[in-house]
């Protein structure tokens, strides 16, 4: 039977390290504020998170300890996409005008909204090192090591899902096109503060 201190526990770590701003945060707020593709992007990043935990807690962390060129690969590969989309999100928010209008005519299609989501979270060695190598090591220290996978997962849907779905909440605000600019050169500002702590990192 799942021991509910394990779950919390789970719960409570998988939030505390999904909660700090991201790339892939950020890029979800603004799916979320388009309306666009909501729900696929919400359940790939919950998805993408409860896999890579399942790995962690089933001792996968080992071996992207152990691989150093993996990380490696990993840091600049991300490092590199990251730059590309800050670039792209400064453009937008110096332009302004149509290209930044809740537009569904404008909407890109399903397929390459989540070849971008792949890159941010896959390419991503941060979301390596949290939820493969971290949590997989303090699961280890579990009385029940299933019920804190479980609870760390329930974090990242609970999460993805508030935070996308949340975000309509804010729409009056984007109303107007000023709000969009600024959102897209914070986005654009997250992008490169991430892919310089990847390049700058030891």
């Amino acid at each position: 039977m799942m021991q509910a201190g394990s779950y919390l526990a789970g719960l409570g770590v998988g939030l505390s390290l999904i909660m700090a701003i991201g790339a892939q945060n950020a890029f979800v707020l603004k799916q979320g504020l388009l309306r666009n593709h909501v729900f696929a992007v919400c359940l790939f990043c919950a998805a993408s998170d409860a896999a890579l935990i399942a790995a962690g807690v089933a001792g996968a962390g080992a071996i992207a300890r152990n691989a150093p060129w993996f990380l490696q690969a990993m840091r600049w590969g991300g490092a590199a996409f990251l730059l590309w989309y800050g670039l792209r999100s400064a453009r937008a928010a110096w332009r302004g005008g149509e290209a930044l209008q809740a537009s569904a005519a404008a909407a890109p299609a399903l397929g390459p909204t989540l070849a971008t989501l792949a890159a941010l979270t896959w390419l991503n060695p941060h979301v390596w090192l949290d939820t493969v190598v971290l949590i997989g090591s303090i699961s280890s220290a579990q009385p029940d090591r299933l019920g804190f996978a479980l609870g760390a997962m329930s974090g990242s849907f609970l999460f993805f899902f508030s935070l996308g779905y949340g975000a309509r909440l804010l729409a009056p605000l984007f109303a107007r096109p000023v709000s969009w600019r600024v959102l897209e050169a914070g986005v654009a500002l997250v992008m490169w503060t991430i892919a310089a702590t990847l390049i700058l990192g030891d």
